[in-house]
């Protein structure tokens, strides 16, 4: 099963201590590259989670987020630190006095002051901890599944590609004798139109050259088997993005060669096809893990 480099989730969770959510994105990117954006209180856990997510996803740009939003009892009052709220208010005092204005501070914003409330449930967090961590694998989940079903609709995508180059590749290789005989006949025909004798042995040896110029069996065949290693390596079970990524490249030489070797309007027509749909695989390869 192919996976989509490009993914999203997002699960919530309300417990006794408060409110977990975890997000997850990723796009496109070289290697993997993992960002966790967590609280203070939960950076300790931060080598757990990525060792979680380098073992679910090999590629990709990946940012997860944490938030948490602690309930407060019904018992629970704010446990102010009164020497720190008096140093602060009396900084304010000198701060007016020296600016001579009168104001009275804002509560809230006093309030907000570092240290001025005081945080008595910071070792409640532990419980917290674990609920993240299990809560975060279950977002792993959600993102995987994401990430597996955009592989799936890429994947379908890329055989039915295959299906028109491999039906492009039946016609030239129909099409490549009818072009070798056409030049033979042309050539038969301008010997004609300027009346001069040419042995037959030199007829066949300048036949014998067009026909290796004109040959493409061997672009038809590595094409072929360009076509059954793709199709094999959609099939595998692992980060497959750099393999294909290098069989769209194999496919594009191979059609390149056809293209100038061509002689004739119907087959360049072919391989132009071929060349346009691989770039459309192309495109879409680079977004697979």
């Amino acid at each position: 099963m192919i996976r989509s480099m490009t993914g999203y989730a997002r699960v919530e969770q309300q417990g006794p201590a408060g409110r977990l959510s975890w997000e997850i994105r990723a796009v496109n990117h070289r290697y993997l590259e993992v960002q966790f954006k967590l609280p203070d209180e939960f950076r300790v856990m931060e080598n757990d989670l990525r060792q979680l997510a380098t073992q679910r996803i090999g590629r990709g740009k990946v940012e997860a987020g944490l938030r948490y939003t602690r309930d407060a009892g019904p018992s629970e009052a704010l446990q102010i630190d009164h020497e720190r709220l008096a140093a602060v208010l009396a900084a304010i005092e000198r701060v007016s006095g020296q600016q001579r204005t009168s104001t009275a501070p804002d509560p809230i914003q006093v309030l907000a002051w570092p240290g001025v409330v005081r945080n008595d449930a910071a070792p409640a967090v532990a419980a917290p901890i674990a609920d993240a961590l299990l809560l975060f694998q279950t977002a792993l989940d959600d993102f995987t599944a994401t990430r597996a079903r955009e592989g799936e609709r890429t994947k379908t995508y890329l055989l039915d590609r295959l299906d028109a180059m491999a039906a492009n590749v039946a016609a030239v290789r129909q099409r490549a004798p009818q072009v070798r005989d056409a030049w033979l006949e042309r050539l038969r025909a301008k010997i004609a139109e300027l009346g001069v004798d040419v042995e037959p042995a030199r007829l066949a040896q300048e036949a014998a050259m067009a026909a290796q110029r004109l040959d493409v069996d061997e672009e038809l065949s590595r094409l072929d088997s360009h076509f059954v290693e793709v199709r094999d390596t959609l099939d595998r079970n692992e980060a497959v993005g750099r393999r294909l990524d290098f069989l769209m490249q194999e496919l594009n030489r191979e059609a390149n060669t056809l293209s100038s070797k061509s002689q004739d309007a119907e087959m360049t027509r072919l391989a132009v096809e071929m060349k346009v749909t691989i770039e459309q695989m192309r495109e879409q390869v680079q977004n697979i893990e």
